[in-house]
């Protein structure tokens, strides 16, 4: 069984990853870039950037996404956890048969033995098609995430107008920049303010 949880923890630790990569969007572009440009526009290039870090774990539509998936994850956890223990017994209980010489004869003995057999191979597709129906569910998150702080920030802009808004995770993007340029203070307030009204008519 620790196959099992190590099989449904990977998925989603990949999931995750994925998550951070897409969200953080193309990096080659990154302080460079607003070297170069800052060159061709002295003084007149208005740039931001937003801690992709601390947006995720202040985002309340982020954590509500977090806590249904390990739930889901326990779900799928409990049940395969389950199916094999019983799978295991009834295994033991084939085992204790046969060396009692209990069946009544060996064809008996075979068609329960393909009946394990069958319910192993059950429980190994169900173990495939759940762990699979988690990492699209993971997937479809990570293009809800994304969207959504993409078209907020679409918005956002329209008011303060920034040439560029960087997304900083950890060291990955910028090694320095001012506190002055970090927005996502802002950025966290207002897409929670624009989430909480659809928490409210659930």
């Amino acid at each position: 069984m620790k196959r099992i949880n190590y099989l449904v923890k990977g998925i989603l630790a990949a999931a995750m990853i994925v998550m951070f990569a897409q969200c953080n969007g193309k990096k080659a572009e990154t302080a460079e870039t607003v070297e170069t440009t800052a060159k061709v526009m002295p003084g007149g290039l208005k740039v931001a950037y937003v801690e992709i870090d601390t947006l995720l774990t202040k985002y309340n539509f982020w954590n509500d996404l977090n806590e249904m998936m390990m739930k889901k994850e326990e779900n799928i956890r409990a049940t395969l956890n389950q199916k094999a223990r019983e799978l295991d017994a009834e295994g033991k209980e084939f085992q204790r048969k046969v060396q009692n010489n209990a069946f009544v004869s060996r064809e008996r003995a075979e068609q329960e033995n393909a009946r394990l057999v069958k319910k192993q191979q059950d429980l190994q597709e169900l173990q495939t098609r759940l762990t699979n129906e988690l990492q699209a569910e993971n997937q479809k998150n990570s293009i809800q995430l994304r969207d959504s702080i993409n078209s907020f920030l679409k918005v956002y802009n329209k008011k303060h107008g920034y040439n560029m808004i960087f997304s900083n995770t950890g060291f990955d993007n910028l090694l320095y920049a001012d506190k002055a340029y970090n927005i996502t203070k802002d950025i966290i307030d207002g897409l929670n303010e624009r989430y909480a009204p659809s928490q409210k008519k659930k």
